[in-house]
């Protein structure tokens, strides 16, 4: 009988030890995944996710951001809008909080953007309706590019 008893004994002991090291294991995950930090991106610096690495920028070609204004309005506006926000953020000023580089390539590769770009990730967050792809041409997005540079927080037309 007391052979019996031990043996229950440990039998109980072992299970219980076995189920504590599961809850350890995955307290211990849960605790990792809690440490993640997320690293501070300049966001003039990110380039983010694309085709585009690297733009130099001239002076304003008007003939240019004509066709960007006449391309925003039939692509984009029905999510942005200049001045206020929508669907999307508000895009007034947008060239002085990023990158033209990142500007370009949120319209060009937005699928991508939204799940490994860390500005694009919180844009998501924050609005919770990932970018349309408008399949823009490089062209397109240069000539968006080049109307956003038109909209600055100082010219609040629109």
């Amino acid at each position: 009988m007391k052979l019996k008893i031990l043996v229950l004994a440990a039998v109980v002991a072992f299970l219980s030890s076995c189920s504590g090291s599961e809850k350890k294991s995955e307290s211990n995950s849960e605790a990792k995944e809690e440490v993640k930090v997320e690293v501070e991106v300049d966001p003039m610096q990110n380039k983010g996710i694309g085709p585009i690495t690297s733009i130099t920028l001239g002076e304003i070609d008007d003939t240019l951001a004509a066709e960007g204004k006449t391309l925003f309005s039939s692509k984009c506006s029905a999510c942005h809008k200049i001045s206020k926000r929508v669907v999307g953020p508000a895009l007034i000023g947008i060239t002085e909080r990023r990158s033209p580089e990142w500007i370009m390539n949120m319209m060009l590769n937005p699928e991508v953007m939204v799940t490994e770009d860390p500005i694009a990730k919180k844009l998501l967050a924050e609005y919770l309706a990932p970018m349309a792809n408008q399949s823009l041409t490089e062209v397109e997005a240069r000539a968006i590019l080049e109307y956003f540079r038109t909209k600055t927080s100082s010219n609040t037309e629109e």
